[in-house]
């Protein structure tokens, strides 16, 4: 597989980057998603991502990492719209409005279910495109990424490898995560914050302890919850790329 290492500034990617929408049908919800794939291409290792809760699928969460997983390791990567996100409103709220109104229907309860399925049935789709190789699938989900994808990882037998973090057991329906935790058995990165300002080090750590792969590790960098940059975001994006390339 074509990735020695992140893409350079002056370094032009392997491949071309092709952007596809789709709407995925999921128990009658329209699920609004996008597919990045390099250009002609067949079964290629799909990353999963899910964005965080001011985001969309097309954020910058989500887009930072696709020079190197799709420009140059020649990977697949998708990502929806989470709940109150993206193409599933309809209207055009600012990101912090967005986040407060997530912040609201986590604390309600009820959305973890459905987004679950929802992913299951967008992943369904994805396996059965040629581009895709159905065996080798990852996810990257920081923050609402991973409110959401523990309890995917823990439904979703299949994923090979998953970096999650910047959520703990700190906040409401932390046991329910922690529960799921306890099912997540493929290897994992967990990324923390230090200056963390909305979860603390202690749930985190908490979170991280109940996953029960035995290949886990955490990523401990300085700030606040910011969305990862530079050699976190490098650390983040080779740990996947490896782990599917395998």
């Amino acid at each position: 597989m074509p990735c020695d290492g992140p893409a350079s500034s002056s370094r032009a990617p392997a491949f071309d980057i092709v952007e596809r929408s789709l709407v995925v049908s999921s128990a009658g919800r329209s699920v609004p998603a996008a597919l990045w794939l390099p250009a002609r291409a067949l079964g290629r290792p799909l990353v999963l991502v899910g964005h965080g809760g001011s985001g969309d699928k097309r954020s910058a969460f989500v887009t930072d990492v696709l020079p190197t997983l799709v420009g140059r390791c020649g990977f697949a990567v998708a990502a929806i719209d989470g709940p109150v996100h993206g193409e599933r409103r309809r209207d055009a709220a600012a990101p912090l409005e967005v986040r407060d109104e997530f912040r609201r229907l986590w604390e309600q309860g009820g959305s973890v279910e459905p987004m679950v399925e929802d992913w299951l049935c967008t992943l369904e789709t994805l396996r059965a495109l040629p581009e895709v190789d159905a065996d080798r699938v990852g996810y990257y989900g920081l923050s609402m990424g991973t409110a959401y994808g523990l309890p995917l990882l823990a439904a979703c037998g299949g994923i090979r490898a998953a970096a999650i973090g910047m959520w703990g057991t700190s906040r409401v329906h932390g046991a329910r995560l922690a529960a799921d935790a306890r099912q997540v058995r493929c290897p994992t990165l967990f990324s923390l914050q230090w200056d963390d300002e909305v979860f603390t080090r202690e749930g985190q750590f908490e979170l991280f302890d109940a996953l029960a792969c035995t290949d886990k590790h955490m990523l401990v960098y300085p700030g606040g919850h910011l969305n990862p940059a530079g050699r976190r975001l490098e650390s983040i994006v080779q740990f996947l790329a490896s782990q599917l390339s395998a």
